[in-house]
């Protein structure tokens, strides 16, 4: 049964990229509603209250993908903004000192979370865009155990091949 979901899970990790390639260009900031974003996006991953009373929702297409949308919804029930926020742009906004919290809202949904006590940090790691396309890149951020706060960042390549 392991096996099943397994493989389940995969074939809807690849085929989420060809859905967002026929979705994302439906969805049109003031036009579209909250309603059909999930209809066409499903339920967001996580979303994200806003002080100006609307509210962000999160598509992260990690560990598999290389994307994060982000959709604000306004108090009218009417998309404001899409955004794809794994940009290297968004990248560069990281600081030192930052929580996590604030990196989650940067950057969405890591692909993954290490622990080394050895190193006292805590990283957390997303897929990227790379360069060549061919090979694996990742963005990494590294909080330091000991406050918490952002420490560094930093990439690293996987050559396939």
């Amino acid at each position: 049964m392991k096996l099943a979901t397994w493989i389940t899970a995969a074939i809807a990790s690849a085929l989420l990229p060809a859905c967002d390639f026929v979705n994302l260009p439906e969805i049109k900031p003031g036009i579209t509603t909250a309603s059909e974003v999930e209809g066409r996006m499903g339920k967001p991953g996580f979303e994200f209250q806003n002080a100006d009373g609307s509210v962000t929702w999160e598509y992260s297409r990690q560990p598999a993908g290389t994307t994060c949308y982000m959709i604000t919804i306004g108090g009218n029930q009417i998309v404001e903004k899409l955004e794809q926020v794994l940009t290297d742009a968004n990248y560069g906004k990281v600081r030192v000192g930052m929580d996590r919290d604030e990196i989650r809202r940067l950057l969405g949904k890591p692909a993954s979370k290490m622990v080394f006590d050895n190193l006292g940090e805590d990283i957390w790691e997303w897929r990227i865009e790379g360069m060549p396309p061919i090979d694996e890149t990742y963005f990494m951020v590294h909080f330091d155990l000991s406050n918490g706060g952002v420490k560094k960042t930093s990439k690293r390549v996987e050559p396939k091949g």
